[in-house]
């Protein structure tokens, strides 16, 4: 019998659900403290991750989330393009 393939879970920081990795947008901090939106999902550094629904994007910036999961300061420019951005679902 053939064993099942894990589905990497990872929690959204707006809507606080655990939903599969490849359904969400990862945001990172690299060590040299700069925070960008990491389309591959492997960049290294402290990731963060949103969700695709539109009311999570609009708490993430309404609410600034990504200040409090970083502890930094994090430039309008990221949260555009968070908002600007389409999630692949594989």
């Amino acid at each position: 019998m053939a064993k099942k393939k894990s589905v990497p879970l990872r929690m959204c920081i707006a809507c606080r659900e655990m939903k599969a990795k490849s359904e969400m947008l990862r945001v990172v901090k690299t060590a040299d403290g700069e925070i960008c939106v990491d389309p591959t999902g492997k960049a290294s550094g402290r990731g963060a991750y949103i969700c695709s629904a539109e009311d999570c994007r609009k708490k993430l910036q309404d609410k600034r989330l990504l200040h409090k999961a970083f502890s930094a300061d994090v430039a309008t420019s990221v949260y555009q393009t968070i908002g600007e951005k389409e999630i692949d679902k594989k």
